[in-house]
């Protein structure tokens, strides 16, 4: 899945945050709505502009950004 034909970033929209291409729906929006107890149906009813595919590219996105440690967030050792 590249998720690059999914999601793009555009100084023009959202302040330039990852959005599915032809939405202004942000990777961020998608991914609180999921944390909130959305369900992949709802959002696809909710937002009908969704795809299938664009919520795979989302985990892609995220996926990547994990892999690259941009979302690692060290926990401090107690002494």
């Amino acid at each position: 899945m590249n998720w690059r034909n999914h999601a793009v970033s555009d100084e023009e929209v959202l302040l330039g945050k990852p959005t599915i291409k032809g939405t202004r729906l942000s990777v961020e929006h998608i991914i609180g709505l999921l944390a909130q107890g959305w369900s992949e149906n709802e959002l696809l009813e909710n937002y009908p502009r969704l795809s299938k595919t664009s919520l795979q590219a989302v985990f892609a996105y995220l996926g990547e950004c994990m892999a690259d440690g941009l979302l690692f967030s060290p926990t401090r050792k107690s002494a």
